[in-house]
């Protein structure tokens, strides 16, 4: 790759930027300073890129992960009108749909799937294949583990924590038992929640802030403690 000022269709690039070969704009992209774009990477018409990003990067993976990957992911594919915050890191081999806002500092790694009009917030750790579904907003500093999955219309309050391994990183039983929580469409998650490997958030849950979710929960109902138990027994709006 090498340092570049270039831009087409009415698409603007700010100084000290490092563009990788194939990387393709749309209409009217704007790119800040000093952000660094890995071969191939794709803009749809619109997108906002702040200053020292780095996106399109492939991924590195310790000698000891459970990951493997024989070749490289696809290219980094962001989605028309899409704005992603200064410093934010985003890998190869996911896809951000239209209309996302991704804030400062924000982390997504490969494989994740972002549907359109999705909020992440400041800070938020997406880890590898992440499904969120269109018009679901997680809030600042919330951690997202591997193989979790947002349906549609889904609220995670701010410093949410989901986890995807009862066996805490021993045995190898935990490799085919991995698995993230499922939230399903319309549930909320309150600030600081806990929800542990595998949990099924039902469709129209209430989360309340600083619950442990330990078990399933039923739809459209609310939860709060620790560990968290059914405390408002009627059905719940979307």
């Amino acid at each position: 790759m090498s340092s570049k000022k270039q831009g087409n269709n009415n698409s603007s690039v700010g100084s000290g930027v490092v563009i990788g070969e194939g990387v393709s704009f749309g209409n009217n992209v704007v790119i800040g300073n000093n952000v660094i774009i890995y071969p191939f990477t794709e803009f749809a018409s619109g997108c906002i890129v702040g200053d020292n990003c780095i996106l399109g990067r492939q991924p590195h993976l310790a000698a000891s992960s459970t990951l493997s990957y024989k070749k490289p992911l696809h290219p980094l594919k962001i989605g028309e009108n899409t704005i992603i915050g200064s410093l934010s890191l985003l890998f190869a081999g996911s896809i951000l749909g239209a209309e996302c806002l991704v804030g400062e500092q924000a982390f997504i790694r490969e494989n994740c799937h972002l549907g359109n009009n999705v909020l992440v917030g400041r800070g938020v750790c997406l880890e590898n294949n992440v499904s969120v579904g269109d018009h679901s907003k997680i809030q600042t500093g919330s951690y997202v583990t591997a193989y979790t999955v947002l349906e549609e219309n889904v609220f995670l309050g701010p410093m949410v924590t989901t986890t995807n391994d009862n066996y805490m990183g021993r045995g190898e039983k935990r490799l085919k038992e991995k698995r993230g929580p499922l939230i399903k469409k319309g549930a909320r998650v309150g600030g600081g929640a806990v929800l542990l490997p595998g949990i099924i958030v039902e469709t129209g849950s209430y989360i309340a802030a600083g619950s442990v979710i330990t078990r399933d929960t039923l739809p459209h109902r609310a939860y709060k403690g620790v560990p968290a138990q059914l405390f408002k027994s009627q059905r719940l709006q979307l």
